[in-house]
């Protein structure tokens, strides 16, 4: 079996070749794949930031030694990327007229910095982001007024959504408390740095987050992946999941080992590749309507577990697969060969809140101090909006607006209680 290292970065390389620099002490680079973009560059990252400030150092000097002219800087959206910083952001790309964007963040600054160039080269057409939520809709737009969009280089700061790999652009109505996605080849970032050693000053709660979410995207993409794509995302799957535990395990022991940022650096990537290759499914569509009581990464590792065993009749499986990388790391005993249906699913699920629970992660929904069930009513709903449907059709066992509330609606209630038997299987 391949090292799970090796094999992360064989399919890295593969994903993205020379468009990326990744690994340690690679930050400097991001001078490099600037210059061979454009020479006026709006620098975008987190300005007020304290510990921002020798990353901003760093790259404005490597910017400066590659030949690129910084004509702005801009402060970074704040977390779950609200609609607010979109439209800030857009007003500075159109006043300072760059020809690259670098955007030195975590997953939201990054997300943010996609639609606000979106709405830069489309905003006399269509003045706010809202047409664009779902899939496609920006290179339709693009194609139909002749435009194109600048050339990003995103810097990513954190081990967690691996937006600086993917046509994803989650942003936020804080007003309504309602997360929305827009999702489009062409918003994925031209060139792509991430240095995982810078990963060493993020809080624990920010690494944590980022694990569960990377997880999340390798696991929902593996379990909804249909046969002319599941030989590669197990592949992802397996190695990406295997290394993130690993990696969280190990900075909970030791915070700044650059081993373990390795490890959560190359299957948070991974995590990236997966949601390049398939889609997320019913985990990340409920962390869209709990934004308001809990991290994005946190939303997903709750519901992971009762996802799972409404999925494993379907899929054993892959179920089993994904089970074996928890049992390598001790969070399962039992011997999974032996159960099948919602049995396996059951066990792989405790598996998965082990992991949880040993990290310090609440297992059920109703611990969150502001969860209530409305929360649940709103997830129904917003699984029900034609803009967020493809989460649903990426189910391995896939729900349409007309099944929510009989299928949905138990996996939530299960996950509010912690209680694996509320959950209803399809026949």
């Amino acid at each position: 079996m391949h090292d799970p290292r090796q094999k992360a970065q064989e399919l890295l390389n593969e994903f993205r070749g020379d468009a990326y620099s990744y690994g340690l002490g690679v930050f400097e680079e991001l001078g490099r794949h600037t210059a061979e973009l454009g020479k006026r560059a709006l620098f975008v990252g987190r300005l007020t930031s304290p510990w921002f400030a020798p990353l901003r150092e760093r790259a404005l000097k490597a910017l400066k030694e590659a030949g690129v002219e910084v004509v702005g800087e801009c402060q970074g959206a704040y977390p779950n990327a609200p609609l607010e910083d979109v439209y800030r952001m857009q007003s500075h790309i159109l006043h300072k007229k760059p020809d690259v964007i670098v955007t030195v963040d975590a997953g939201s600054g990054i997300d943010a910095v996609k639609s606000a160039v979106t709405l830069a080269a489309l905003g006399d057409v269509e003045p706010e982001i809202n047409p664009f939520f779902g899939m496609g809709k920006v290179a339709e737009a693009l194609d139909k007024h002749g435009r194109t969009l600048l050339p990003t280089v995103a810097v990513m700061l954190a081990a967690s959504s691996g937006a600086h790999l993917t046509k994803y652009s989650n942003v936020t109505d804080i007003i309504n408390g309602q997360k929305y996605l827009v999702i489009d080849e062409i918003l994925t970032p031209t060139r792509a740095v991430f240095d995982y050693d810078v990963t060493t000053s993020q809080p624990d709660s920010l690494t944590q987050d980022g694990a569960f979410d990377g997880i999340g995207h390798c696991v929902e993409v593996y379990f909804g992946a249909g046969p002319d794509i599941e030989e590669k995302c197990r592949d992802i799957c397996v190695a990406g999941v295997d290394l993130i535990i690993r990696g969280l395990l190990g900075v909970t022991e030791k915070p700044d080992d650059p081993e373990a940022r390795m490890d959560l650096g190359l299957g948070t990537d991974l995590g990236g590749y997966a949601i390049m290759v398939g889609g997320t499914s019913g985990p990340h569509l409920n962390s869209f309507s709990l934004v308001d009581v809990v991290s994005h990464g946190r939303a997903c590792a709750l519901m992971e577990p009762y996802y799972t065993v409404f999925f494993a009749p379907a899929i054993e499986h892959k179920v089993r697969t994904v089970g074996e990388v928890y049992r390598k790391h001790g969070l399962i005993t039992e011997d999974l060969d032996a159960l099948t249906g919602r049995e396996l699913g059951e066990a792989v699920a405790r598996g998965m809140r082990e992991l949880s629970l040993r990290v310090g992660f609440p297992d059920k929904l109703k611990d969150l101090p502001d969860m209530t069930p409305a929360h649940i009513d709103r997830c129904l709903k917003a699984a029900k909006n034609p803009a967020l449907e493809s989460k649903l059709k990426n189910m391995p066992v896939p729900l349409n607006a007309d099944l929510v509330d009989e299928y949905m609606r138990p996996i939530l209630e299960a996950g509010y209680e912690g209680d694996f038997s509320r959950i209803k299987n399809m026949d």
